[in-house]
C-alpha cells in the first residue's frame, strides 16, 4: 500500500520514513511539508494512506483532511499529533484514525489500515 506522510518537521519525517519503510506492505511514495503540499502530493501519487500531522503552517493537517476525504473518500487519512486528539475534530475532518506521535509503531499503522479496509 502506498504512503504519503505529511509533517512540516524534518526530524519527525525522518522518522516516519523509517517507520513506513519498516512496515510490511508499506511503501512510502511521498512527503510533504503542509496542507497545501499534501492536496498536490495526493492529486499526483495517489497514496493509499496518509499520515498527516494535525498542526502544521498554511490549512494545517485537519483542513487538509477535510478537503482530501471529500475529494477521496476511499483514501485513509491517519491523523497524528504530539497532543491529545479532540474525537469530535477527528470524526468531523473525515480521518480515519487518529494517534499520538509517541504511540506510532508498525502494529499501530497495520491495525489502521486493517480498521479502514473492514
Amino acid at each position: 500500500m502506498d504512503v504519503l506522510i505529511v509533517d512540516d518537521q524534518e526530524a519527525f519525517r525522518s522518522a516516519l520514513r523509517d517507520l513506513v519503510c519498516g512496515t510490511p506492505g508499506m511503501t512510502l511514495v511521498g512527503e510533504a511539508t503542509s496542507g497545501e503540499g499534501a492536496l498536490e502530493a495526493v492529486e499526483r501519487l495517489m497514496p493509499a494512506m496518509v499520515i498527516m500531522d494535525v498542526r502544521m503552517p498554511g490549512i494545517g493537517g485537519v483542513e487538509a483532511t477535510r478537503q482530501l476525504t471529500e475529494a477521496h473518500p476511499g483514501i485513509l487519512v491517519l491523523l497524528v499529533s504530539v497532543e491529545p486528539g479532540d474525537p469530535e475534530v477527528v470524526r468531523s475532518s473525515g480521518a480515519g484514525a487518529f494517534l499520538r506521535k509517541q504511540q506510532l509503531s508498525t502494529h499501530a499503522l497495520r491495525d489502521a489500515w486493517q480498521a479502514h479496509v473492514r
